[in-house]
């Protein structure tokens, strides 16, 4: 079963490989989507509670893909790779998640990301190649938790630059 920001099950055909997470943002859509599409936002907030992050390089663009260092409260660095596969600017970005480029284990994500108002409603949902890999990285990894965090981390990251007014 997959879990979303609001406590309910997502039901779809991929249910049981799947986490969905979801956070309202007190922010613009434009904002937000932003925050995702320049490394100097993204290293600014990406990652859960605790952890940095170091680019390697960043193409934003079908195809492109972004190699970075994940690094962890306790020393331990991870290295990650990312090859985005879908970009509808302010609305939607898919992506395609692994240590690195031939990483069997990989996984997909999608996220959206739609107006509320003045804020905007971001789902980030992803599917893992088996159900034993996403619960490893579930219980492993504690996955659902540093979604949570990752998406609060970008939340306060955009609220500061509202009420900044920069960008």
């Amino acid at each position: 079963m997959s879990t979303t920001g609001r406590g309910a099950p997502a039901q779809s055909a991929t249910a049981d490989r799947e986490i969905v997470i979801s956070r309202v943002i007190d922010a613009p859509r434009e904002l937000v989507f932003e925050a995702f599409t320049e490394v100097r936002h993204l290293s600014r907030w990406w990652g859960p509670n605790g952890f940095t992050t170091t680019t390697q390089s960043f193409d934003f663009r079908v195809g492109g893909e972004w190699d970075f260092v994940m690094h962890g409260p306790d020393g331990t660095d991870y290295a990650e790779w990312i090859s985005w596969t879908e970009i509808t600017p302010p609305e939607r970005i898919a992506l395609l998640h692994g240590e690195s480029r031939d990483d069997p284990n990989a996984f997909v994500s999608v996220l959206t990301f739609e107006p509320e108002g003045a804020a905007t409603l971001i789902e980030m949902r992803t599917v893992f190649p088996t159900k034993e890999l996403r619960d490893e990285v579930v219980e492993k990894y504690h996955a659902i938790e540093g979604g949570r965090q990752t998406l609060s981390n970008l939340a306060a990251y955009v609220t500061e630059i509202v009420r900044e007014g920069e960008r």
